[in-house]
């Protein structure tokens, strides 16, 4: 009986060194490229937005510019530029208005309310009521004063309404335009001295006029006294709002030039105040009544022969 092989029994391989080696037909797999491919389909899991921005690099270039604060803005002619002064809160106008109805000794409007965030929603809108203010309590004034008065005939004067527009949107514009170039021109002379920007100026004159729109609505009432006491009254607290807001600005100036910028404040305020008063609510006068002489009678008498 021919002696069988035990299959359990140790042999020798004579090709035992190229077991190791690759071959054509087995399946083979590198430690270095199953750690590449895992480490590469962990970044994409981690962020997946990756392969979007590097589709639209505009949309990237743009949102850096955004979170880095290098957005460039646009120019002072365009609309987008005037834009953004009219993002505002609601509860920011408010704030607005009664800090410049309620001025403190100590509080600066510019630092204390705008915060380096002018607007021109609030301004826009006060002036704009205060023109229709004006025109409509100067009407009803002029009515309640002539009535009953049998030769006067009540006609409405649109015509207030135009110039009442002019005279306060003038105000509100020309009058800042003047005092940040003269602030600006001073700043150039003197390093110390605290600028305002132009926006910051306009946003102050406009809220300031926010007093005048509950005097106006008393001026219709025909009392003299209670008039010019309201006057009084808006007078005191607009002209408080820009002594406090402009003083920090100019006090380190040369007394003579700080004495004439302020009294020019005062005294636009002023004249904007009185010459609405004078021109819209005086008492207009009386018109002229037809003379009618003592009627004469003649008495005929005949005498009969």
């Amino acid at each position: 009986m021919a002696s069988m092989k035990d299959p359990f029994e140790f042999q020798d391989f004579d090709d035992s060194g190229n077991l190791l080696g690759p071959s054509r037909d087995a399946v083979t797999i590198s430690i270095e490229d199953e750690d590449e491919v895992k480490f590469n389909s962990q970044k994409k899991t981690a962020d997946p937005s990756v392969g979007a921005y590097e589709e639209d690099p505009v949309s990237s270039d743009d949102q850096t510019k955004l979170l880095s604060g290098q957005k460039k803005n646009a120019a002072f002619w365009t609309f987008e530029y005037y834009q953004q002064f009219f993002d505002i809160d609601t509860y920011h106008v408010k704030e607005r208005i009664l800090g410049s109805v309620l001025p403190w000794p100590r509080k600066n409007f510019i630092h204390t309310y705008l915060r380096r965030n002018p607007d021109l929603y609030g301004p826009f809108w006060i002036c704009t009521t205060l023109v229709f203010a004006i025109a409509i309590s100067g009407n009803i004034s002029t009515f309640l004063v002539n009535l009953g008065n049998p030769n006067y005939k009540y006609t409405p004067e649109f015509r207030k309404v135009t110039i009442a527009a002019t005279a306060i949107f003038s105000y509100a514009w020309l009058v800042p335009l003047a005092l940040w170039g003269v602030l600006l021109w001073r700043s150039n002379k003197v390093t110390n001295l605290v600028s305002y920007s132009f926006m910051e100026i306009v946003c102050v004159y406009g809220y300031s006029l926010a007093v005048y729109i509950p005097a106006v609505i008393i001026w219709i009432v025909p009392f003299m006294w209670l008039q010019w006491l309201s006057i009084m009254i808006a007078l005191c607290l607009s002209g408080s709002v820009l002594m406090i807001t402009f003083w920090p600005a100019v006090r380190d100036d040369h007394p003579k030039v700080y004495i004439a910028i302020l009294s020019t404040i005062v005294t636009f305020n002023v004249l904007l105040a009185v010459g609405c008063k004078m021109y819209f609510f005086s008492k207009p006068e009386e018109l002229p009544q037809k003379f009618s002489g003592p009627t004469v009678g003649v008495k005929i008498t005949s005498n009969h022969v």
